[in-house]
């Protein structure tokens, strides 16, 4: 990924962090000689070493995908920024957002308690507090059965990289009129973006 200085997240825990509120990824690899991807829930174990999920079985991407170094996109929250928002018109516009890549090697889940234990974190973590369904009370033939529709695996990580793209290239005066533009729109992306603008200014200023 094309990171330039200013964009960099240095800080693996902010990475962790990232991974761990937006979790749905992309996963590339090469099947028959071209790029294929699968979006799909990946979770990171507690020692953060490894990222967690399954395929379908009938998905083709995972038969040639155990000799490869894959690639692992989790997307943070994005938004477009208006040039109407700054100090000038001599200007054009622009993309802000946070993204966070992994690179590592698949290995199979091939023991049943392991791909259980996945499963049910990915449940945990999605279902509401209050939620009435709980996995543990699914019958251990029917989850069997089901099991057997699709390939656990796990990813080790062997590279991590995040880039915060939040105007850090522009004045000071610029992105906190974008971050205040940013502020008075509704949908969730703009929101968190403007967020993350004004939690980097502070940090800019200490």
């Amino acid at each position: 990924m094309y990171i330039p200085s200013y964009f960099k997240i240095d800080d693996k825990a902010t990475m962790l962090s990232l991974i761990k509120d937006y979790s749905f990824a992309t996963l590339f690899s090469i099947h028959d000689g071209i790029p294929v991807a699968t979006h799909l829930p990946l979770i990171l174990n507690r020692d953060n070493i490894y990222l967690y999920g399954h395929f379908a079985r009938p998905n083709p991407q995972w038969k040639d995908i155990k000799a490869q170094t894959v690639l692992v996109i989790f997307h943070g929250p994005h938004c477009y920024i208006s040039p109407s928002w700054y100090e000038t018109n001599q200007a054009v516009p622009t993309w802000n957002y946070v993204t966070v890549h992994i690179y590592g090697e698949v290995e199979w889940v091939e023991n049943e308690q392991e791909l259980n234990e996945s499963l049910h974190e990915i449940v945990s973590k999605y279902e509401p507090p209050n939620s009435p369904y709980n996995l543990e009370e699914i019958d251990d033939a029917f989850l069997s059965g089901m099991n057997k529709g699709i390939q656990g695996f796990k990813i080790k990580i062997n590279k991590i990289e995040g880039k915060a793209k939040l105007s850090q290239n522009h004045p000071e005066e610029r992105q906190r009129l974008v971050a205040t533009k940013l502020e008075q729109c509704l949908r969730t992306d703009e929101q968190e973006i403007a967020k993350l603008m004004k939690e980097n200014l502070k940090k800019e200023l200490y």
